[in-house]
C-alpha cells in the first residue's frame, strides 16, 4: 500500500506530528472543523503537491506562523520506498522527491495516483463547462504526460492570441494577419486534445451507464463530447477560425476551440442534468469519480488511492452500501466521517480509525 506516513508542520490546523497511515482502509472520524478535510487535503498535497481546497498557498498555513510543510513516506507496488516534501516559505514552494528538488509537478503524475471524491465534485454535474473539461483533462493526465504538454501548450498560445487581440482592441488596430499567425499552431495542438478528450469520454461512457443503473435503476444515462470544433480537418478549422475573427474581435477573446468545449449527461438523446433530482444530480458526479478510478487501472494496470471527504453525508444508507460495493480495486482508501454515521457497516478487517478532534488525532 502506497502511505505509511504522513508528517505536517504549520498545516491548517494540524498538529506538528506525523501519522502512521498504515492500514489499507483508514477512516478519521470526528465532528466538522477538527481536521478530518485538512489531512486528507495534506495526504493530496504529498501526491500532487497542490491543494483541493484552495490555489492561495497561505490559506494554508496555521494562524500564527509563516511557512507549512508536508512529507509523505509511501511504498510502490515494487517496494520502492519514496518521500514526498512540498513545503512553503517566503512566497515559494519547493517540491522534493527522495531529497531531490523537482520542478515540474507533472514528475509526481505517477508516483502516487489519488482519486479525490469531495463535496464540490457536484460541480461537475452541475456547474459551468470549464469544471467538466477539468475533469476530463484530470483524467487524462493522471497517466498521459504528453497529454499535459500537449494542453500547456495550447493554453500558452491561447493566452498569446487573446493578449494580442485585446492588445489590438486597445490600440484600435485591426491586423487581422497578426492574429491569424497562432491559428496554425493552436488547432494543431487543439486538435490532439479533441482527439483525446473524445476517446477518453467514449471509454468512459462504458464505465458509466452501467454504474449509474447498478446504482439508481435508471438506464440510458451517457456522457456526451459536444467539441467547439466540429471538423477534425485542420484546413476546414483554420477556414473556419479565419471566418470568425471578426467574432473574436467583438468578444475580446478566441471564442472557438478546446477551451470552449461542452461535456453534457444525457439520457436518450436529451439533457438530463436539468430535470434530474438533487440526489441524481449528485451521484452522477460521485459515479463519474468512481468510472475515473476504474478507468486509471483499466489504462495503467495500477490500483489507485481512493480520498473519500464526506461524499456520504447526503445518501442514503442503501445509496452508501451500493457505492461502496461498486467502488473499483484501491491500493488505499481514506474517508472521513462525522461521528454519527454508521461507517462501522463499512468496515473490514484491515480498517483503522483515527478520531480527530482540534487538529489532533487518536487511534
Amino acid at each position: 500500500m502506497p502511505f505509511l506516513s504522513l508528517s505536517v508542520v504549520n498545516f491548517r490546523n494540524l498538529d506538528f506530528d506525523t501519522i502512521n497511515l498504515l492500514g489499507k482502509e483508514v477512516y478519521f472520524v470526528g465532528e466538522n472543523g477538527q481536521g478530518k478535510s485538512n489531512i486528507l487535503e495534506a495526504i493530496y498535497m504529498s501526491s500532487y503537491a497542490s491543494s483541493f481546497r484552495t490555489r492561495n498557498e497561505t490559506e494554508i498555513i496555521k494562524n500564527g506562523f509563516d511557512s507549512y510543510s508536508v512529507k509523505g513516506f509511501f511504498k510502490e507496488s515494487n517496494e520502492k520506498s519514496d518521500i514526498i516534501k512540498v513545503s512553503y516559505a517566503n512566497s515559494k514552494k519547493t517540491i522534493e522527491k527522495n531529497n531531490k528538488k523537482i520542478k515540474d509537478r507533472k514528475e509526481l503524475l505517477n508516483t502516487i495516483p489519488c482519486v479525490l471524491f469531495c463535496h464540490d465534485d457536484l460541480d461537475f454535474a452541475i456547474g459551468e463547462p470549464e469544471r467538466r473539461r477539468f475533469f476530463i483533462d484530470q483524467s487524462l493526465s493522471m497517466y498521459d504526460e504528453k497529454y499535459l504538454d500537449t494542453l500547456r501548450r495550447y493554453r500558452h498560445i491561447l493566452k498569446c492570441r487573446n493578449s494580442l487581440i485585446k492588445e489590438q482592441l486597445a490600440k484600435k488596430e485591426n491586423n487581422r494577419e497578426m492574429i491569424e499567425l497562432y491559428n496554425p499552431s493552436l488547432i494543431s495542438e487543439g486538435l490532439i486534445i479533441q482527439k483525446k478528450r473524445k476517446h477518453a469520454i467514449s471509454q468512459f461512457n462504458r464505465i458509466f451507464g452501467l454504474l449509474y443503473f447498478e446504482v439508481t435503476g435508471i438506464e440510458n444515462v451517457s456522457i456526451l463530447y459536444d467539441p467547439s470544433w466540429k471538423s477534425s480537418d485542420e484546413n476546414e478549422i483554420i477556414a473556419f477560425m479565419n471566418e470568425k475573427y471578426d467574432t473574436d474581435r467583438v468578444m475580446s477573446t478566441t471564442f472557438y476551440g478546446p477551451h470552449r468545449d461542452k461535456i453534457k449527461f444525457i439520457r436518450n438523446k436529451q439533457p438530463f442534468i436539468p430535470t434530474a433530482s438533487t440526489g441524481q444530480r449528485r451521484l452522477s458526479a460521485l459515479i463519474l469519480r468512481i468510472a475515473q478510478a476504474a478507468y486509471y487501472t483499466e489504462i495503467t494496470e495500477k490500483k489507485p488511492v481512493l480520498l473519500m471527504d464526506d461524499v456520504f453525508l447526503e445518501l442514503d444508507p442503501d445509496k452508501r452500501e451500493k457505492i461502496i460495493s461498486l467502488l473499483p480495486e484501491y491500493d488505499q482508501m481514506f474517508c472521513t466521517f462525522l461521528p454519527g454515521e454508521p461507517y462501522e457497516r463499512y468496515m473490514k478487517d484491515t480498517t483503522k480509525i483515527f478520531r480527530i478532534e482540534n487538529g489532533r488525532w487518536y487511534e
